[in-house]
């Protein structure tokens, strides 16, 4: 398959996005053969440098980030404060499909960037808006972050800490990732939409609302006034059998049997114990979850004898749900991931391996991820494209329009 092929080919995406969770959109349609541009002001998207500047991101010689939220784009720098500039984002936006933007609602009416101001210019353009808190209520103006919008402000953070204990902190881009397949949705129904009507149409998600559904069944119970109190310590689980333990190569094994009534014989043959079936204390589920404590124990000291591999095993053979809890620096060497189509090779010399996007089709394969682009690098091959000359494109340089 050519990447005319793909189904995505042929569409003009507008990037007018920074940092992670919509251009991460613009990412998958692009890996789906979308023209996806990225318009940058002129000191380029602030997710250029954040490696460097979040403490929070580990640090390498590659540039990872940008490469993993950019590549397969092409660069236009304008200046969007200049009428000139905007005059020729206009150019641009005439002949375009898809028009991604996540600056918070002053920002796009200073800039006339809502989609009132651009449905004139192509009645036929998807504007895909993502704000943090939402296009209304009295925090739709305010900026969000996947930390304070997804994370924080729908309860996910909240509801994962153990009692007694401070809330984590999500690692970087957790939320904005997930958000983008949301946005992705969108654009999707919208470009069926204008199959069936011809029309464009503006749509939209938020980091608030993505962080609500992917916290949908505590935010859900609390709707109907239920709540659970903070997870107990691992000590004394609600659940011994949905519980952590850690095994004798300090690997944590994340247990999750939810048929009890099927499962509670198998495990105590994979641990070795098959006398704890029968052990009065955890004959019903309602008497192992009184003796969680105990169970617990029993099965921690159990899991601590052997490594990894044993119970990957034995576990596995008996028919346990069970996951390990991998460490970053094992997705290099994890041959499922590889194997699914999660991690693909690239054509970026320094990044020869990166993360797909989770879509799979099976009429056609992801493009391969080629490298991200320099700050203006395209600028005046895309402006040439849609018109302008030689010397227009000379009079904005010189203005200060255009780098």
């Amino acid at each position: 398959m050519t990447e005319s092929d793909l189904p995505m080919a042929g569409l003009r995406v507008l990037d007018i996005s920074s940092f992670i969770a919509a251009p991460a959109a613009a990412v998958v349609l692009g890996d789906w053969g979308a023209d996806v541009i990225k318009v940058e002001g002129p000191d380029g998207d602030p997710n250029r440098r954040i490696m460097h500047d979040s403490s929070n991101y580990p640090k390498a010689e590659v540039n990872y980030p940008w490469h993993m939220d950019s590549r397969n784009k092409r660069s236009l720098v304008l200046d969007l404060k200049r009428p000139d500039a905007r005059a020729a984002l206009d150019r641009l936006i005439a002949v375009s499909d898809v028009l991604i933007c996540n600056f918070p609602p002053p920002v796009r009416d200073k800039l006339r960037l809502a989609y009132e101001d651009v449905k004139p210019v192509n009645p036929r353009l998807i504007y895909a808006s993502l704000t943090g808190y939402g296009e209304s209520g009295p925090d739709r103006d305010r900026p969000g972050f996947d930390a304070t919008a997804y994370f924080a402000r729908s309860g996910l953070l909240d509801a994962q800490r153990y009692e007694g204990g401070p809330p984590g902190v999500p690692g970087p881009a957790q939320g904005d990732r997930a958000t983008a397949m949301g946005l992705v949705s969108a654009i999707l129904m919208a470009l069926i939409h204008r199959m069936k009507t011809g029309e464009g149409s503006w749509v939209g998600t938020s980091l608030l609302g993505n962080g609500l559904w992917s916290c949908g069944v505590v935010a859900q119970a609390a709707l109907v006034g239920a709540f659970l109190p903070h997870r107990p310590p691992p000590e004394r689980p609600r659940s011994a059998l949905g519980n952590i333990y850690t095994t004798s190569d300090d690997r944590w094994l994340q247990l999750t049997i939810v048929r009890e009534d099927k499962m509670w014989v198998p495990l105590c043959q994979a641990i070795g114990q098959p006398e704890l079936a029968d052990d009065p204390r955890f004959v019903t589920q309602a008497d192992r979850r009184h003796h969680s404590a105990d169970l617990a124990a029993i099965l921690k000291h159990a899991f601590a004898r052997s490594d990894y591999e044993h119970w990957r095993k034995a576990l596995a053979d008996n028919g346990i749900t069970f996951g390990v809890i991998s460490r970053p620096q094992d997705v290099p060497d994890d041959e499922q991931a590889v194997a699914c189509g999660a991690v693909v090779d690239t054509a970026i010399a320094d990044m020869p391996r990166t993360l797909a996007n989770p879509i799979r089709l099976g009429f056609a394969a992801q493009r391969i991820a080629r490298p991200a682009p320099g700050l203006g690098q395209h600028s005046d091959e895309i402006l040439g494209e849609v018109g302008l000359s030689a010397g227009e494109i000379a009079r904005l340089r010189q203005s200060g329009a255009l780098r």
